[in-house]
């Protein structure tokens, strides 16, 4: 009853406003050589940060229907913590002029003309492979003619004006309208996913499976829980995930299971057959997301290619993929279905390449270069996880150790009865 969707349940409050203290941990990828990656130099690479940000969750427009569902937004709010990062805001760093390498990779099939037309327009800009903008620039937007040019030269190309930034889109927004179930009548179902903005299934992909909205919106399960695999659906990574168990441990006294995220998860087709649908695919180990991403050259992976195809990491120069530092993990009550501590952890990567036509390639050689990775951390701490401890662990210990106890009494007085007789 607890663990419903119910304004009376006990969980309702956290599920409404997330009271756990969520930190976004922003790593940047600075390139060190840009002048001889032009020359078809291998890219060497500096890890800079963590930039971290406090992010706070909460719920709008909940609304209950009759089917046993409600339909909720849940908005992110950021907020720069810098006591707790490695550098401010207004720190530079050179990173890929991401709008022109994208667009040039997106250009390349298109008439020759074209590629002079926008050639010509970058070098008017003064637009070069390579930029050194602040931290605050490259996460939350700057100012870019080329936006303008893109589009006068190829309309559609990019639909967006204003502003680019990375991160521009997470920060005051919200990940779509989730319609999940209460668990009124099946607790069961409680926290899975009935639609997302009103689909039953995206259509990113190329399988009917690939394109399956499953699992839970991230946040909590449902109760009692097999030592088996999890799954949730992310809007950021445009699809469901699914987490193997690894091991069951304890977390502040309260007991958990570990998941964790299998080897296949940004495996290629060839690999694991039933991610074809999410190719076309490079190496095992990073994910194309073109299809949700403005068909700009943007893949997903593990940060630090991390458990993908060794060629990725020795393509470029400074990564150092660990379990330790780059694995993901989710820390489960299995009683409940409510998370008690966790790492997600994704690197996005942009697939740069020299594109005849476009002076500004020059010769760069083919390669997936990472931008940057990120940690969305949290665990429950303070009076919730007083009151978990109490709830989930004195009591029924307590009540265990009571059980006995009568059980004891009970024996005691049945021979004591029998002795009298």
């Amino acid at each position: 009853q607890n663990v419903r969707i119910d304004p009376s349940s006990m969980s309702f409050n956290m599920w409404k406003d997330i009271p756990v203290p969520f930190y976004l941990s922003v790593y940047f990828f600075e390139v060190l050589n840009p002048k001889e990656v032009l020359q078809g130099v291998k890219p060497v690479l500096n890890q800079r940060g963590p930039y971290v940000y406090r992010e706070f969750r909460y719920k709008t427009n909940i609304t209950f229907h009759d089917n046993d569902t409600v339909s909720y937004l849940e908005y992110r709010k950021l907020f720069f913590q810098p006591d707790l990062s490695k550098g401010s805001e207004d720190e530079y760093i050179v990173v890929p002029n991401i709008l022109l390498m994208g667009a040039a990779v997106m250009v390349e099939n298109l008439p020759n003309f074209v590629k002079i037309l926008l050639s010509g327009a970058l070098a008017g800009l003064r637009q070069e492979a390579f930029m050194n903008r602040t931290v605050g620039e490259i996460m939350w937007g700057y100012d870019d003619p080329l936006i303008d040019i893109i589009n006068k030269i190829v309309p559609g190309l990019i639909p967006f004006k204003g502003k680019f930034g990375l991160f521009k889109e997470f920060n005051n927004s919200n990940l779509g309208l989730f319609t999940v179930y209460t668990g009124m009548k099946d607790i069961g179902r409680v926290h899975m996913v009935d639609l997302w903005n009103g689909l039953k299934k995206v259509n990113y992909w190329r399988s009917s499976e690939c394109n399956m909205i499953n699992g839970t919106a991230g946040e909590m399960w449902p109760p009692f829980m097999s030592p088996t695999s999890l799954e949730f659906y992310s809007p950021d990574a445009c699809r469901s995930m699914t987490l193997v168990y690894e091991q069951s441990g304890k977390f502040e006294g309260v007991p958990t299971y570990r998941f964790v995220a299998p080897k296949t998860l940004f495996a290629n087709g060839t690999d694991y057959p039933p991610n074809e649908g999410f190719c076309p695919c490079l190496q095992s180990g990073i994910q194309n997301v073109s299809t949700c991403r403005l068909n700009a050259p943007i893949f997903i992976s593990h940060p630090h290619f991390y458990n993908a195809d060794p060629a990725l990491v020795t393509a470029v120069e400074g990564l150092h993929p660990s379990k330790e530092h780059h694995a993901l993990f989710l820390d489960v009550h299995p009683m409940t279905g409510i998370p008690m501590n966790c790492s997600i952890k994704l690197q996005l990567n942009l697939y740069i390449k020299q594109v005849t036509g476009i002076i500004q390639t020059g010769k760069i050689k083919p390669v997936v270069l990472p931008l940057l990775w990120f940690a969305e951390s949290g665990s429950i701490e303070g009076s919730v996880l007083k009151q978990f401890y109490t709830n989930l662990v004195l009591i029924p210990s307590l009540l265990d150790y009571l059980q006995y106890i009568f059980l004891g009494v009970g024996a005691l007085l049945l021979i004591s009865a029998a002795v009298l007789m």
